[in-house]
């Protein structure tokens, strides 16, 4: 198994972890605890997790290094669209020591 982690900085970590949880749920088995600040996700091809930490939403997938990059993207991409208003970044960092996928804010192409 593969292990990347992300670092988000943001003042609300617990709202959006919440949020990510119950909308990976639809598809996925997911949990959340409020008190701890720790959830879990399940998915098909691997799992994660989350953790509000102190101005920062603490990320981590496992899986097999195949679909490591999907996973990535799955929870990075819905946690940039819940986040756009703060301008959330989400940039993984594999155990492996190569970098990992980034997610954020499309720009306005005008």
């Amino acid at each position: 198994m593969a292990r990347s982690e992300a670092r988000v900085r943001t003042d609300r970590p617990h709202r959006y972890a919440k949020q990510l949880a119950s909308h990976l749920g639809r598809r996925s088995t997911t949990n959340w605890d409020e008190e701890t600040g720790v959830g879990s996700l399940v998915f098909q091809d691997g799992t994660g997790s989350l953790t509000a930490a102190d101005g920062a939403l603490l990320l981590a997938v496992d899986a097999d290094a195949e679909h490591l990059a999907r996973l990535e993207d799955v929870v990075g991409r819905h946690l940039v669209r819940f986040g756009a208003k703060d301008e959330l970044v989400v940039e993984w960092h594999r155990d492996t020591g190569e970098p990992g996928t980034t997610q954020r804010k499309a720009e306005d192409t005008a």
